[in-house]
């Protein structure tokens, strides 16, 4: 069996910190008020020049570095966005040209905060199905574009940044003891729509719009759902909680990765946990956590690595994947 295993990761965030207390200098809040709620310390903010484009480009050229590969052993680019550098093209296609690849192809994925997910799931999918060799994945946000930095409520949570990961088609035995992707699980409900959206795009208002959300519906579905495709994973595979060594989840609240975490009976030492250093980065969120807790040796080849997320849209999904 063709297995989807990951060769390298990389990142790339913006020079900006914001910190908490540099918010309240604006925004009506607290550094008490926002760790108490959301585990978030700071999160990177683009600047002039910095683009989801050149954050997504950045990220790429790392994995490609670790993978000890080119551009010219790429077949695919996905990228996964909700703030593109334009209507169209895709941003996929700006990277591309950005990394010299002339072949191939590249497009962007629309998931919201589990774009990451649908991303890796889609390049599984062409591996596996034998249209291409090596993928190059990335999530690449810059949320702050989008933000109402009016809205306490939500100005506060998010941030930019990226994360890539390079898969490579890789003959597996066809057993869950194979290195690579083992099963992907993907939902989505558009009733949940004005739960968590923006309030502009093209075809309605004719602008960008801003991010508009209810906090509370949003936390009251946000753990089931998780765990719902979860446990759907471990039926697929015939694995527990028990057998996974990482759990990497999206980086949105620290209290929504502690109570799934726990309905899960995963312990807290198995879970990464990067939302206090980049706030919710969106697709880019699960890359940034994976590529910080491989890169400091916590992530060894022959990990068991669950990686989950919900975003706007309804949408949520989970990959189960051996390092």
């Amino acid at each position: 069996m063709i297995r989807s295993v990951v060769r390298g990761f990389g990142t790339a965030l913006p020079k900006r910190v914001v910190t908490n207390a540099e918010l309240e200098k604006t925004v009506d809040t607290s550094d008490e008020w926002i760790v108490q709620r959301t585990g978030i310390r700071q999160r990177y903010i683009a600047g002039e020049g910095e683009t989801t484009a050149s954050l997504g480009e950045a990220a790429g050229r790392a994995a490609l570095e670790k993978a000890g590969l080119t551009a010219a052993d790429i077949d695919v680019i996905i990228v996964a966005t909700s703030t593109p550098d334009n209507t169209f093209p895709a941003t996929a296609v700006n990277i591309q040209n950005r990394l010299g690849m002339h072949h191939g192809f590249a497009f962007d994925v629309q998931a919201v905060c589990s774009g990451f997910v649908y991303a890796v799931t889609t390049a599984d999918a062409y591996i596996r199905g034998g249209l291409a060799k090596r993928v190059l994945v990335i999530g690449a946000e810059t949320f702050s574009r989008i933000l109402d930095w009016t809205d306490r409520t939500t100005c506060v949570l998010f941030g930019d940044g990226a994360g890539a990961i390079v898969l490579e088609a890789q003959e597996g035995a066809g057993t869950t003891a194979d290195r690579g992707v083992l099963t992907a699980q993907l939902r989505s409900d558009g009733a949940h729509r004005e739960k968590l959206y923006v309030d502009g795009g093209p075809s309605t208002t004719g602008t960008v719009g801003h991010l508009r959300m209810e906090g509370r519906e949003v936390f009251k579905h946000a753990v089931g759902m998780i765990t719902d495709v979860i446990v759907s994973a471990f039926d697929a595979t015939g694995f527990t909680a028990d057998d996974v060594d990482w759990l990497v989840p999206h980086q949105a609240n620290k209290r929504i990765i502690d109570g799934s975490a726990r309905k899960l009976g995963i312990p807290e030492e198995k879970v990464v946990i990067t939302v206090d250093l980049h706030g919710n980065t969106s697709a880019a969120s699960i890359p940034l956590a994976l590529a910080a807790a491989a890169e400091d040796g916590r992530i060894k080849q022959g990990d068991l690595v669950l990686l989950e997320a919900m975003g706007g849209g309804f949408t949520w999904g989970a990959v189960l994947l051996r390092w």
